[in-house]
């Protein structure tokens, strides 16, 4: 028993020991690992340290060198500015040196011109003497002063023409009064004479002539649609009525009537007559008459003996073919204005030829490709002008209404020829009292603005003269009454071409001697 308690004590004593040991064992582990840790963060602490140091110094480093890269910059640029301006001053120098040199020479010069006007007024002098020697010699020779002599010359020379002169006039006058009048009768009679015209009207409409009704039925088509799909395509409007054989194209293009007009022919010709064939007609008629435009105009030029126009001036002769003024065919009215210039021309002893090429293009303006809003006078000189003609044709074609000033010895021939073929009895289909209505609505209306006296429509209605009081109304309100007065017959009036409004005013002071 005790042997037992002896090794029971033995074993505690040796589980306490071995405790112990290992606890000791634990102590000693625990401050090495500490002592590990901590030499391993002083390590640690001095590489981070050597760091920063390395990157504080990388840092004023490159702060440096950007300082100093900084500095190199300014210090270009300082001397670049030290070396320009060296450049600078030498510049200076240079011109210095050259006003300086400049300055010598003019003050040589102005030395030479010096002692040249010394000589000069020293011979001046001496002229002088001589002159006043002669004046004096002549003066006691003729017993007259220079200034008595010069008064008498010149009085008789006076008389003398004044007298051939008021003689010379005189005679002018009367051979003008006795003749002027007679040789501008006789030869405007004589030009007219001597042009033949037609008098021929034309109208709005186009008749195209068939066989039997029964083609009737056959241009409408089932429910409408070949007639439909004909004026669709021709834009004239096409009438099927009663009247026996005979259909009447409508419009007031006589182009489109024309293309209407040959395209029905040929359709009925054919026999086939739907949508798809009419379109192709049209087509090909629309072809065939632009080539006949520019035949047309070929052959009046041929015709009329004018040459070397322009293509494009041929062009439009020939579309004056289907254009009409009035009533009035266009290519005829211009044919007949052009033999009108030309006879006139001759009379006058000038170029017929010029004459009539102004009057054959005087109205080119109002066929235009395009519809600008300008008139037809000036819109046809700017297409002359375009294609070369000369300025006198040009001219001529501009001023032939009074758009423009006339600058050549032709315009006032066109004009007056233009006139003539237009005011003939027949040529255009104008009703006078249409016209004498117009006229007096254009004076009306400008009368009915306060401050007008009188109003004179004149240019057949293209120009209105509007006559105000100078006690009524000033200067800066005439260029806005001329200004309202168009905008008011541009809203309410119809009228051909355009209108230009000719507001006067002036100051009238009457006395009377008693």
């Amino acid at each position: 028993m005790e042997n037992i308690i002896i090794i029971v004590v033995v074993a505690v004593v040796a589980l306490a020991l071995g405790a112990l040991i290992t606890n000791y064992i634990v102590r000693r582990s625990a401050k090495s690992q500490a002592r590990e840790i901590v030499e391993k963060a002083k390590l640690e602490a001095e590489v981070l340290k050597n760091n920063e140091v390395i990157k504080g110094k990388e840092e004023g480093m490159a702060i440096k060198s950007e300082a100093e890269k900084q500095a190199n910059l300014r210090l270009q640029k300082v001397q670049n500015s030290e070396a320009k301006a060296k450049q600078r001053e030498i510049q200076l120098n240079q011109q210095q040196g050259d006003l300086q040199r400049r300055r010598n020479e003019l003050d040589s010069l102005k030395q030479k011109l010096d002692s040249q006007t010394n000589e000069l007024e020293y011979r001046t002098k001496e002229v002088d003497k001589l002159e006043k020697n002669v004046r004096e010699t002549l003066e006691h020779v003729s017993g007259l002063t220079a200034e008595e002599a010069k008064e008498k010359l010149v009085e008789s020379m006076k008389d003398e023409a004044k007298t051939a002169a008021a003689s010379y006039i005189n005679d002018i006058m009367d051979d003008a009064k006795l003749t002027a009048n007679k040789e501008a009768k006789r030869i405007i009679v004589e030009t007219i004479q001597r042009v033949a015209t037609e008098t021929a009207v034309e109208n709005a409409v186009t008749v195209f002539h068939i066989d039997n009704d029964e083609i009737k039925g056959r241009i409408i088509g089932r429910e409408g649609r070949n007639i439909r799909a004909l004026e669709a395509a021709t834009g004239i409007e096409i009438i099927v009525d009663d009247t026996p054989e005979a259909i009447v194209l409508s419009g007031f293009d006589p182009v489109r009537r024309e293309i209407a007009r040959l395209a029905l022919h040929q359709l009925v010709a054919d026999g086939r007559i739907h949508p798809a064939r009419i379109e192709e007609v049209v087509a090909k008629v629309k072809k065939q008459v632009e080539e006949e435009v520019i035949e047309t105009g070929k052959r009046t030029a041929i015709d009329m003996g004018i040459h070397g126009l322009h293509p494009e001036l041929i062009r439009l002769i020939g579309k004056m073919k289907y254009r009409s003024s009035y009533g009035q065919n266009l290519l005829q009215h211009s044919r007949e204005t052009a033999n009108l210039c030309a006879i006139m021309a001759s009379e006058l002893g000038l170029n017929p030829k010029k004459a009539r090429r102004a009057g054959l293009l005087h109205d080119i303006g109002k066929v235009p490709d395009d519809e600008p809003e300008l008139p037809h006078a000036e819109l046809g000189m700017k297409l002359a002008e375009k294609y070369k003609e000369k300025a006198d044709i040009c001219n001529a074609i501009g001023a032939h209404h009074d758009e423009i000033e006339a600058t050549s010895i032709y315009s006032p021939i066109v004009q007056v020829c233009d006139a003539i073929s237009g005011a003939r009895p027949g040529a255009r289909r104008e009703v006078v009292e249409a016209y004498i209505k117009r006229l007096n609505d254009l004076e009306h209306l400008a009368a009915s603005y306060p401050g007008v006296v009188k109003t004179y429509a004149i240019q057949a209605g293209r120009e209105l003269r509007v006559i105000v009081g100078a006690d009524k109304i000033t200067d800066a309100e005439t260029e806005r009454l001329s200004t309202e007065i168009a905008q008011k017959i541009q809203d309410e009036l119809t009228y051909p071409g355009q209108v230009r409004i000719t507001v006067i005013r002036e100051t009238r002071a009457v006395s009377y001697a008693k």
